[in-house]
């Protein structure tokens, strides 16, 4: 195989396993509670200033990717309990609210860094020769992450007892809660792994782009657009939106110019939605 062609495979796949991983915790919250949380993007920045103060402190990124799902997961459970509860019925006010939780959050990193950009080093920074092609290894690490969380989530939502528990609460609360599941706290709790999980991803892909303030809300809109294209109500919908804006995308920024391919992915989106206002995928797992 050519080692150009090799490269772009591998971009290809990189960039869809990222954002895969980034709008995992996303179809937590907004696929399967269908609460649009604007702050989401800052739950991923969150993950990654763990990321970045565990390594300035301790010298070391892999323990801050250890922290960062349970610092930024325990952060959107006190979130939940102390605003996001007040709006479900609200979609409007769970907008605004989340908002604000994350314009403080961004405002506030930008008014205490030091820099605009901080770096961080990769756990691992060699790389692979395959097919003539050097791959970074770190890059390689999220492709396997990434499938591997997939796989779990997917297991735990459809084998066992909690993850029926998860879907039945958050399908039809009024029986859930009948059949003596609390529904304060598997929301609570549901939130906090969605939290986890952007945190997680935060720390993951920080070596890739450096910490800056806007990291989370420059990744926003694409995580929203993959959530809208796959579809509300499930797990699987918005990661196979991710999948279906993250192939096509990546090719075309490897034969047009970037900026150009990004356009045009959010007018096919946006006529796509038009056309299918529910998304690929009805709500399920």
């Amino acid at each position: 195989m050519d080692a150009s062609l090799t490269r772009s495979i591998f971009d290809v796949l990189s960039v869809t396993s990222i954002l895969v991983l980034l709008v995992m915790g996303m179809a937590v919250i907004v696929g399967m509670m269908k609460v649009f949380n604007l702050c989401q993007g800052e739950f991923v920045l969150l993950g990654a200033l763990t990321a970045y103060l565990t390594y300035e402190i301790f010298g070391s990124v892999l323990l801050g990717i250890l922290l960062a799902p349970i610092m930024v997961g325990a952060f959107g459970l006190l979130l939940e309990r102390t605003v996001i509860h007040r709006f479900y019925a609200n979609p409007q006010g769970a907008l605004l609210a989340t908002f604000a939780v994350g314009l403080i959050i961004r405002e506030g990193l930008r008014t205490t860094m030091s820099t605009q950009a901080s770096p961080v080093p990769a756990p691992i920074s060699s790389s692979w020769v395959i097919f003539g092609a050097t791959l970074p290894v770190w890059r390689i690490v999220i492709m396997a992450v990434t499938v591997a969380l997939l796989i779990v989530a997917a297991v735990i939502l459809i084998k066992t007892s909690v993850g029926l528990r998860v879907r039945a609460t958050l399908n039809n609360p009024e029986l859930a809660s009948a059949s003596g599941v609390s529904r304060k706290w598997m929301y609570a709790w549901t939130y906090a792994t969605g939290s986890a999980l952007a945190g997680f991803a935060g720390a993951m892909i920080v070596p890739l782009q450096t910490l800056y303030p806007n990291l989370g809300f420059d990744n926003l809109i694409t995580m929203f657009i993959a959530v809208m294209v796959g579809g509300l109500g499930s797990f699987a919908a918005p990661v196979v939106g991710a999948v279906a804006i993250a192939v096509p995308g990546s090719i075309m920024s490897i034969l047009i110019n970037p900026v150009t391919a990004q356009i045009l992915i959010v007018l096919c989106a946006i006529v796509f939605m038009r056309l299918r206002p529910n998304g690929l995928l009805k709500s399920g797992m």
